[in-house]
């Protein structure tokens, strides 16, 4: 139909509806218009698709490019958005839209890339003649990455508070680890003079910067990071990464520490003891007008008694003073109502088995004993002098009180007794042989108990004390089993060493005022260790023993420290504080060893109570302190450091305050300090 032409008559629709040939036209004719629409849109989309693969190479060599740049300028971002800019119009596309900037995690976590995005517009062309207008935007976009940023390495500081501040520092404080990793589940506060670290990461909370020092070759949280605008003394921008971190406790669960926890509260109660079997005889007078049973023994009418080779069974026994008195070897003796010396005189005992009950008193002089048997029951016993035992068991069912400066020497066997107190400047020698208390050790001021290498089970006093040491008092203990069923406390200027074994029982606290050697092996306290004022420090040289302690454990140097402990692990249900001029060195097995300690594991303790290391304390601990449950605090003046080792600190929070001090020299206790680097840099995207 033609513009122009007249209207169709009324018959048309009929003749046009029964003529075939018309309808096939006008579907034609409308199927050539979309034909024709369509290829224009077509032709326009590919140039569109050309023009994007254009952009991509184009953002491909400003990614490369630009991170090269990049990294010539030593990681300075402002060349970047030139670069790539550059090298658009380079490549042709001048009217190009370009960003380029640094983002994080990409390819991985921890990484870093240069991402480059290229637009350009497309106009369209042919499908104008159809009715489409103007242009569309063709984008591309690469990344380019950079030398990889190491991995976060593994923790020396971990704090494991889920809010609030989980490290802090003011005054004077300090942490130096600068080859680990300094980690906080909530925020870090650095108010004093420096946090030192491999990375320093707040793993869900902020850090906060005031004047002092952050040095880290990563810098992480997932809050935000405040510091002021004039201190430049944190890492670059670079280093500084806004993302959240899992921390985790790297020793929760660990199955040497959750066994060794087992034993806590544990003892071995001390072998049972009762009086002899005396039976009742006649009583012996050995004096200047003796008794008839044993008017025989006297050598003639001096004050010389010899008493022969025999069984003897006997009430009572009075010794009396100004005598001479010899029992020779191969008798057997039982008394019944107790042995009596007087002043003066010398009782000596050759190679016998003697029994008594009722009391026992050796006189001002003592008295000696060969090889044998001792068993005392009830009553008083009381040693005077100088009296020394052969090799033999020894059993005093009750106190053995030694004061007075009395001397008393017990060979080798195994010696047990009800309670001892060794006072006025008196000591006891004891042999090789296993040593059982019932009701608990004290030792007075200049008073010593010096025992060999032997099982140690021992009870507690009225008030639950295993052992108690005043000032200057003295107990060295030899190798083997150790349980104390009972606090230890000691006193200032005292001395205590432990033998070595593979776990030391004790069931109280260990309060330290003195000074104390920890042989190697495992220490389970049902309790807290406490290391005092001090005052005492080693090495010590015993006038009982003729030996030299402190100076080297393991040989490694312990002198000038009071608390010193050499391949040991102490596992508590307290916590562990430090006084004021306390001076400890404790280091942790490196390996496994026969000795009960748990490899790299120093202190495990699951309590809540809060953990103090006083001003002035001097520490050096090497392994891993695991208080995960404990606010640690670290106040003016005390240090905390590994002398070149392995530190490594858990705790719930950490606050070091006033000039404190804490610092490992290691990557890690728990696993590879390596991290990882690439230096090429190269598309990944």
């Amino acid at each position: 139909m033609v513009l122009g032409t007249p209207l169709p008559n009324p018959a048309w629709p009929t003749r046009l509806a029964s003529d075939r040939r018309g309808t096939v036209a006008v579907i034609g004719a409308l199927a050539l218009t979309t034909l024709l629409g369509i290829g224009a849109l077509t032709v326009d989309l590919g140039r569109g698709y050309s023009q994007r693969i254009v952009n991509q190479r184009t953002a491909d060599a400003a990614a490369i490019g630009a991170a090269l740049a990049y990294r010539a300028a030593a990681s300075n971002e402002a060349v970047l958005q030139p670069t790539a800019q550059d090298l658009a119009i380079a490549n042709g596309l001048a009217d190009a839209t370009v960003t380029a900037t640094v983002v994080q995690d990409v390819p991985a976590s921890g990484s870093r890339a240069v991402k480059v995005t290229i637009s350009t517009p497309v106009p369209i062309a042919v499908a104008s003649a159809i009715g489409f207008r103007g242009s569309y935007a063709v984008s591309a976009t690469a990344y380019a990455t950079l030398a990889a940023a190491p991995s976060m390495a593994p923790p020396c500081i971990v704090a494991l508070a889920t809010s609030g501040v989980g490290i802090a520092t003011s005054g004077g404080a300090t942490i130096d680890v600068p080859d680990c990793t300094v980690a906080a589940i909530a925020d870090i506060n650095n108010q004093g003079t420096r946090i030192a670290a491999k990375n320093i990461v707040s793993g869900s909370g902020n850090i906060i910067n005031n004047w002092g020092t952050l040095s880290a070759t990563l810098l992480r949280y997932a809050g935000s990071f405040s510091n002021p605008s004039w201190n430049s003394a944190v890492p670059a921008s670079d280093k500084i990464v806004n993302a959240s971190t899992a921390i985790v406790d790297p020793l929760a669960g660990n199955a040497n520490i959750v066994a060794a926890r087992e034993s806590i509260g544990s003892s071995v109660a001390p072998n049972g003891i009762g009086n002899p079997t005396t039976p009742t005889g006649a009583d012996w007078t050995i004096g200047w007008s003796p008794s008839a049973n044993v008017a025989a023994f006297r050598r003639g009418n001096s004050a010389n008694y010899v008493v022969p080779a025999g069984t003897y069974t006997i009430g009572r026994m009075t010794i009396e003073g100004g005598l001479n008195v010899r029992f020779e070897s191969g008798s057997k003796i039982t008394i019944a109502n107790g042995l009596s010396i007087g002043g003066g005189s010398t009782v000596v005992f050759g190679d016998v088995d003697l029994k008594v009950n009722g009391g026992f008193d050796s006189g001002s002089s003592g008295i000696t004993f060969g090889k044998g048997s001792l068993a005392i029951g009830s009553g008083t016993v009381a040693f005077s002098g100088t009296s020394s035992f052969g090799d033999g068991p020894v059993t005093i069912n009750s106190a053995l009180v030694l004061g007075g400066g009395a001397k008393l020497t017990l060979g080798a066997g195994a010696h047990a007794f009800g309670s001892l107190r060794i006072d006025g400047g008196s000591w006891l020698k004891l042999g090789a042989g296993d040593l059982d208390v019932r009701s608990g050790i004290a030792i007075g001021g200049d008073s010593t108990l010096a025992a060999g290498a032997g099982a140690f089970r021992l009870g507690p006093d009225g008030s639950g004390r295993a052992i108690t040491l005043s000032g200057s008092a003295v107990l060295l203990m030899g190798d083997g089993s150790f349980s104390a069923n009972g606090a230890i406390v000691t006193e200032g200027g005292s001395r205590l060493v432990f033998g070595r074994t593979r776990n030391h029982l004790i069931n109280g606290d260990l309060a330290i005022a003195g000074s104390v050697l920890f042989a190697p092996g495992r220490y389970t306290i049902a309790g807290s260790l406490t290391n005092g004022t001090g005052g005492t420090t080693w090495p010590y040289s015993s006038p009982v023993t003729g030996q030299s302690y402190g100076t080297t454990i393991d040989g490694v140097d312990v002198t000038g420290f009071d608390l010193a402990g050499v391949n040991v692990s102490f596992i508590l249900s307290g916590t562990v504080n430090l006084a004021g001029g306390a001076k400890s060195k404790l280091l942790a097995a490196s390996t496994g060893t026969e000795g009960g300690a748990i490899t790299d594991l120093l202190i495990d303790s699951l309590t809540t109570g809060a953990t103090n290391w006083a001003a002035g304390a001097q520490n050096i601990f090497t392994g891993a302190v695991h208080l995960p449950a404990s606010d640690i605090t670290l106040s003016g003046g005390s240090t905390t450091l590994s002398n070149g080792q392995c530190f490594m600190m858990i705790a719930r929070t950490i606050n070091a305050s006033g000039g404190a001090a804490a610092g490992s020299a290691c990557t890690s206790i728990t696993g590879s300090g390596g991290s990882s680097s690439g230096g090429d840099i190269g598309l990944v995207r």
